[in-house]
């Protein structure tokens, strides 16, 4: 069901995790014209504490019903306009875990205020004009980075780094079609148009477009991560390299071939990027059903996955299984990692065969090559110089796909110019650029556009 864009309610959700026994706060927000309302029928402040905006007070939370305390909390006036979103904010913050932010919720909607929607507040700080679209969805990109520089791309958008650079792109496109229109109402009383001048603003305009564009992969990698699977036939120290790489004992390791029985994970960050590294069952023809299905499982995620360490023991060499294994994955984005260099090669071991593949040799039970495996990764996907520093703000893939239009309309400008078309032709491709340009930034936005950016939100934001 599509939200409504006018929000005349006051809405109110928990805007902190609950979970049991953890967590010492957790808050309970309200906005909108009830809010003080609902927080003077629920709130007692001993004393005589002044309820003013931007004032902590402290008190108690209690059931006007019953007359029963619920909690012993703070409260925090934020009226408009200078609040998250411009309208009456208020916050009750109580003792964490379940119960209290609960009962407290409860006694707020039964004071007339309504359960907010996923990213509603966020929506009326939009709507209100405190946020832009990208700073919305910079807000989302914040609570969801998984690494540091993951965090500060997302705060740069917050900020509004994207935001300037877009809304001045889009201001030089109408300036354009602005230019060109006047030449086609008031042509026998203003100058020719300055066609070379045209045609380098539009190749100023596109070269921007197109350096924001190429953020949009790194983008991905900081807000998504990387998938990263270990692959390799049985024994050959997939595991002593996830534990070494984790710093932790993830999965289980023995001298016995097939241990590892379903995937094992372990979340991780290299240069700034989140890895999901995911520890395979050893790939062999198994008669055990149960690791049969690990190994079917294995298959499976070395196919979904971003990148394969194909994984290979150095002191066996080169067996016939680890060159099906190769056949099987040499289509994914592969390293071959040489592991147990520290074994040497045995006197009978096959050669590694001539692969125009990555490779590393690690010796993970004595943490050796890690440094270098973690070095490559960054360079097969195209990061080894990716952070935080150079890259202030990313584009996500919502507003990548309007850039992609943007760009296409503006190449179309080109050729119309180029096949000397009139200038009519001009402004059709001129305002579908600057309409593309205008739903990055919320400008030139739809109803449904915002109820399917919004609804990805947190309950609380």
């Amino acid at each position: 069901m599509s939200r409504p864009i006018f929000q005349g309610e006051t809405i109110a959700a928990i805007a902190t995790a609950i979970v049991p026994a953890q967590g010492s706060v957790g808050i309970v927000r309200l906005s909108g014209a009830e809010a003080v309302t609902v927080a003077r029928r629920l709130f007692q402040a001993p004393g005589e504490q002044r309820w003013e905006t931007h004032r902590v007070l402290y008190g108690y939370v209690v059931d006007p019903q019953q007359g029963i305390t619920v909690d012993e909390a703070l409260l925090i006036l934020m009226l408009s306009p200078r609040s998250y979103t411009r309208e009456d904010v208020v916050e009750f913050h109580c003792h964490g875990g379940i119960m209290a932010v609960q009962q407290v919720l409860q006694l707020c909607v039964a004071q007339g205020a309504r359960l907010a929607q996923p990213g509603e507040f966020t929506l009326r700080a939009f709507l209100n004009g405190r946020l832009d679209l990208t700073q919305a969805e910079g807000v989302a990109d914040l609570v969801a980075a998984q690494s540091p520089q993951a965090a500060q791309a997302a705060l740069a958008e917050v900020r509004g780094k994207l935001t300037q650079p877009i809304r001045q792109l889009r201001s030089a496109c109408l300036d354009l079609l602005a230019e060109v229109e006047a030449r086609i109402d008031f042509e026998e009383d203003l100058p020719p148009l300055d066609e070379p001048e045209v045609k380098r603003q539009l190749a100023q305009i596109l070269e921007s477009v197109r350096a924001l564009l190429d953020t949009a992969h790194q983008g991905e990698l900081l807000r998504t991560g990387l998938k990263v699977a270990i692959v390799g036939r049985p024994n050959v120290g997939k595991s002593s390299l996830l534990n070494a790489w984790s710093r932790s004992d993830r999965a289980i390791v023995t001298e016995l071939p097939g241990t590892t029985r379903d995937v094992v994970e372990s979340q991780l960050v290299v240069g700034g990027i989140p890895v999901q590294v995911l520890d395979t069952a050893g790939i062999r023809d198994a008669k055990d059903p149960v690791e049969q299905m690990g190994i079917a499982r294995s298959r499976s995620v070395a196919q979904a996955a971003d990148l394969v360490l194909l994984t290979i023991d150095a002191h066996a060499g080169w067996t016939p299984e680890d060159q099906r294994l190769y056949d099987t994955v040499k289509q994914r984005p592969l390293i071959l990692v040489i592991n147990k260099t520290d074994l040497g090669a045995a006197q009978d071991s096959p050669p590694l065969p001539d692969l125009k593949v990555p490779k590393v040799h690690t010796a993970a039970a004595h943490n050796e090559g890690l440094d270098i495996l973690e070095k490559t990764i960054l360079q097969r996907v195209q990061a080894d110089h990716f952070t935080a520093a150079n890259l202030e703000a990313t584009v996500n893939q919502r507003q990548a796909a309007a850039l992609t239009r943007a760009r296409t309309a503006l190449e179309e400008v080109q050729a119309t110019i180029a096949q000397q078309l009139p200038l009519d032709f001009w402004t059709i491709d001129l305002r579908m650029a600057i309409s593309a340009l205008g739903e990055i930034t919320g400008d030139d936005i739809t109803e449904s556009m915002l109820d399917e950016i919004f609804s990805r939100f947190c309950i609380g934001k």
